[in-house]
């Protein structure tokens, strides 16, 4: 997947000034390759754009959900609690520039801002965003594995005593959901094995 071409597309649909798109992504690329970024990187925009298009026909705007995806994780700090605004913040500035209608950068800003809690919305197109967001965990072992892995390298400035009591906060904050999946095509998809990789997850921890 060429993420760069996508996102140039993406851009074209409200201004024909290449320059500006040009440095737009040129931003994207470079806060999602910063160092230690080992999950939250450009893979993980091109697991969730693939996610996504598998259910594409159900998106009302899949330009705006575009838009939300390449912007959702563009600050990313394992140490702040902030991301999701600042994150909201930037791609409101960006967007702004580029000419987007005042009401698509809202709803894009209120995606991201879901991201944070996951908690199930009233917009399915959000609701979408969220699964694809969280579609790892429900992949088969060996890959949720590897995620854990490169969730733990993002989190390396913290010892276990300090990581282990967090990831398994977090972990039973997802148990504890009615439904991990907020969709029914992704609920029924990996709702029971996200449940069974949790799970797992906490008995090593």
């Amino acid at each position: 997947m060429n993420l760069k071409n996508r996102f140039e597309n993406l851009c074209l649909s409200f201004t024909n000034d290449h320059e500006e798109i040009g440095g737009l992504w040129k931003e994207i690329e470079k806060q999602y390759t910063e160092k230690g970024r080992h999950y939250h990187n450009l893979e993980h925009l091109e697991n969730m754009f693939l996610e996504l298009e598998s259910v594409k026909e159900r998106i009302s705007d899949f330009r705006v959900l575009s838009f939300s995806v390449f912007y959702h994780d563009i600050i990313y700090n394992p140490t702040s609690k902030s991301n999701e605004e600042k994150s909201a913040l930037r791609a409101a500035e960006r967007l702004s520039a580029l000419g987007l209608p005042q009401n698509n950068i809202q709803y894009i800003s209120d995606q991201i801002l879901a991201t944070r809690l996951h908690q199930k919305s009233e917009h399915e197109d959000t609701n979408y965003l969220l699964d694809a967001d969280l579609s790892i965990l429900g992949k088969d072992f060996e890959s949720y594995l590897a995620y854990t892995k490169m969730i733990r390298k993002e989190y390396s400035i913290y010892p276990d005593m300090l990581y282990k009591p967090g990831r398994k906060r977090v972990l039973k904050h997802f148990l504890d959901l009615d439904s991990i999946f907020k969709t029914v095509s992704f609920k029924g998809k990996y709702e029971i094995q996200a449940r069974r990789n949790i799970e797992a997850e906490l008995q090593q921890l």
